[in-house]
């Protein structure tokens, strides 16, 4: 008796990997999506996050706006306000303009912006490429 060679793939396997590959690819496009999805969830609620800190740091920056002692502080801080009847002084720091120009350093005076512009204007009309610096 010899036995007869079967085929590796009969025409049930066939119609088996079919079936499986057409699950697969049925499959694929929902998974895809679901994961796309979960993503932008992710970055939805991570944008919630940061709005909800800074509305917190609004909130707190509103309530010290709120408060007149604050008020004032920052008055004399940025704005170097002084109260009646108070002596108020100002700190010049070493490297602030007032302490160079006491200094003797004569620095050459530079033309103002529109004289610049003009300047460059006209060079454009004779032509030419660049602009010397008035002196």
């Amino acid at each position: 008796m010899s036995l007869a060679k079967r085929p590796q793939l009969t025409g049930r396997a066939a119609i088996l990997a079919v079936v499986v590959c057409a699950i697969a690819m049925s499959l694929a496009y929902p998974v895809r999506e679901y994961v796309a999805q979960r993503r932008q969830i992710a970055q939805l609620e991570e944008q919630q996050a940061r709005a909800l800190q800074k509305l917190q740091t609004l909130e707190e920056r509103r309530r010290r706006l709120e408060d007149p002692e604050y008020i004032k502080r920052l008055a004399k801080e940025r704005l170097h306000y002084c109260e009646p009847g108070a002596k108020c002084y100002v700190v010049l720091d070493e490297g602030s303009g007032a302490t160079t120009a006491r200094a003797g350093a004569e620095q050459p005076d530079k033309p103002a912006w529109y004289v610049t512009l003009w300047k460059s204007v006209e060079a454009a009309d004779q032509g030419r490429g660049t602009v010397q610096a008035a002196r």
